[in-house]
């Protein structure tokens, strides 16, 4: 499941298991396509100073934020709600969730 059109299509590639055969390249799909939105994220909210959705501790990796976003996926799997929104969606839910910003 290589496409990036919903959330649960990111969640089948995140969660592929070690010992399946396309478990390498679903891991740097995956992660791919969480540092380009991270770095999406953190571009626009430093170039218009906008108030951050995400807040991360310095040291987060991609693996990092690969099992959160897993984590997240696997609680709400269940909400076709959820899991057919865009991708992006799904992550930034996942990740805000796990490193919330201060109010």
């Amino acid at each position: 499941d290589f496409d990036f059109l919903t959330t649960e299509n990111l969640y089948n590639l995140c969660s592929v298991p070690a010992d399946h055969g396309d478990y390498a390249t679903a891991t740097y799909a995956c992660r791919g396509f969480i540092a380009g939105a991270v770095q999406y994220h953190d571009g626009v909210i430093d170039s218009k100073n906008l108030k951050r959705l995400i807040c991360y501790p310095k040291g987060t990796t991609l693996a990092d934020g690969e099992a959160a976003f897993v984590t997240w996926a696997t609680t709400n799997k269940n909400d076709k709600a959820l899991m057919s929104e865009l991708p992006v969606m799904g992550l930034v839910r996942a990740l805000s969730k796990k490193y919330p910003c201060s109010k």
